[in-house]
Parts: structure tokens; C-alpha cells; sequence
């Protein structure tokens, strides 16, 4: 059964550049495929190799990319494009809620796990969710 159509692209700013990483964490992906997100909410970025989408699964190996303010309100899905600036950070994976109603951990899905700081990130960047459809 077909569920997802078009949507606009959720957009923000990054507010604070991170430059950890952790192959310890014990983040839990969340069972939802999408969360609605606001305007003025801030959440975390947090790149993973991992791939395993199921509820529960737990997420160790992660680079902390930071943290970014969402502009334009709207619906991130897992499998969106992550962009921030004009490069490609990877998808999203899913979300991790262990600090929710504070912010989510945004998790996406990259290559390698990479810092903000690996990344040369600043802030004020762009950050864009995109979905594929």
C-alpha cells in the first residue's frame, strides 16, 4: 500500500557544530518512519553507518554533526536527503527520542561516520531535508 506522495522540503539552519564521535552510544531507533517537526524546534544531526531500520535496534557507532534549528515546518521522512550547505551528508535513517520533547537525534545514514568538525561545518549553514518521490 502506497502512503507517501509529494512533500515540500523542511529546511533550517545550523545552530552549533559538534565534533564527537562515540562506537558506544546505545541510541534506540524509534519506531515511526517520519516525525513532524516545527519551526524554531531544534534537533541533533547524528551520522551512522548503521542500516538496520527495525524498532529498537540499537545505534553505537555515530559522528555528531550538531544541531540545527528548523525554519520551514513540514515532515522528515527516513530515505530524505540530507544536505547541508550544498553537500550531501547522507539519509535518514530514522530518529532516536532519549532526550525528547528536548530535541530528537536526527539519524543519518552515511558512509562513514563523520563530525562536524571532519566536516568543516559552521553555523548558520543550510540544512535541507529532501524527500525522493
Amino acid at each position: 500500500m502506497r502512503e507517501n506522495g509529494p512533500k515540500r522540503q523542511v529546511t533550517g539552519t545550523l545552530v552549533k557544530v559538534l565534533v564527537h564521535r562515540r562506537d558506544d552510544r546505545g541510541m534506540s531507533l524509534e519506531p515511526f518512519a517520519s516525525r513532524c517537526v516545527r519551526a524554531g524546534e531544534i534537533h541533533e544531526l547524528v551520522t551512522t553507518t548503521h542500516e538496520d531500520t527495525a524498532p529498537g535496534a540499537v545505534i553505537d557507532h555515530v559522528g555528531f554533526l550538531g544541531f540545527a534549528e528548523i525554519g520551514r515546518a513540514g515532515v522528515i521522512d527516513r530515505g530524505d536527503e540530507v544536505r547541508i550547505g550544498s553537500e550531501l551528508v547522507g539519509t535518514v535513517l530514522g530518529f532516536d527520542a532519549c532526550h525528547f520533547p528536548n530535541h530528537y537525534n536526527i539519524l543519518i545514514h552515511s558512509t562513514r561516520t563523520i563530525t562536524g568538525e571532519e566536516a568543516a561545518l559552521r553555523p548558520e549553514q543550510e540544512v535541507r531535508f529532501s524527500g525522493r518521490w
